[in-house]
């Protein structure tokens, strides 16, 4: 007879709860800038996959993340940082109109990106 859905989900939670917390937020810092690279159309041939509007968003849930659990990171911080500054460069280069600098992505966080 096949799980039920509540038997799932206990074995889901017990999945979770044998993970480090830093295991857990470097992997959602990770998701994040990955989806932020293929909405920025940085992914191989992915320029039809541009969507300057959603990696905003993107980017600007890194830089809260990184932002909120920076100190957390300790040796995983200086990576994702570069990371995060990289993304919003690119974001920079993509848009027609730059934000001002300090009112781009995730910019309230980190401080202008030049």
């Amino acid at each position: 007879m096949p799980d039920s859905p509540a038997d799932a989900l206990d074995g889901l939670t017990r999945d979770l709860a044998e993970v480090p917390a830093i295991e857990v937020v470097t992997a959602c810092a990770v998701n994040l800038m990955s989806a932020a690279a293929v909405k920025l159309g940085l992914a191989e041939n992915g320029e039809h996959l541009r969507d300057l509007d959603e990696a905003r968003r993107l980017i600007e849930a890194l830089a809260g993340l990184v932002d909120g659990a920076g100190a957390y990171l300790s040796f995983h911080a200086a990576p994702v940082k570069d990371g995060l500054r990289s993304l919003q460069l690119a974001f920079r280069e993509a848009s027609v109109h730059p934000d001002a600098p300090g009112s781009g992505p995730g910019e309230k966080y980190t401080g202008p990106v030049w």
